[in-house]
């Protein structure tokens, strides 16, 4: 479970680190932060693995991701937040692949993202906190309910695959 006393890095608008700050603060503050997002694909790349947060989830509960992923903490790395988001959210253990970085901002979410991709066949094991559902996805599909704006996605994450459908989709 997420704690409010939690510790997270805090960087400047630029991107740069410089400092840390509690979960509560950085949110109540609206403080640029990192994340992390992880694409989860099948082997052969036609599908990626949808999941549904739970509704108790601290941000865009209830809604539609193709990305496991969150906040960076205090003296991580984004890479070893990567990691070990991937392993707490869906069970899988790895090394992501780096794909991107680019920014997000809405409201008084802002973050600098990080995003990685990882080849998966295995078994996934849902982090009950916060997954609700989920299930493997063709790529044309996912591109089909992106088209619809009422489909139940988080910003960011649909954000992401946009650009990753603009970039490194195929």
């Amino acid at each position: 479970m997420i704690h409010e006393q939690e510790r997270v890095a805090v960087y400047d608008p630029g991107g740069e680190p410089v400092g840390s700050a509690t979960r509560a603060r950085m949110r109540e503050a609206g403080l640029w932060h990192a994340a992390t997002a992880v694409l989860v694909r099948s082997s052969d790349g036609r599908s990626v693995y949808v999941h549904r947060r739970t509704d108790t989830k601290e941000i865009y509960g209830g809604l539609h991701d193709c990305w496991a992923g969150g906040v960076v903490a205090a003296d991580e790395s984004p890479a070893e937040a990567a990691a070990r988001e991937l392993g707490e959210e869906l069970g899988i253990h790895g090394t992501p692949r780096f794909l991107f970085r680019t920014v997000h901002q809405r409201g008084t979410v802002r973050f600098h993202a990080f995003c990685y991709e990882i080849a998966w066949d295995g078994p996934i094991v849902h982090q009950p906190d916060e997954v609700a559902a989920g299930w493997w996805t063709g790529l044309d599909e996912l591109r089909h309910r992106l088209d619809d704006p009422e489909w139940p996605f988080v910003p960011d994450g649909r954000q992401f695959i946009e650009e990753w459908f603009a970039t490194h989709g195929s």
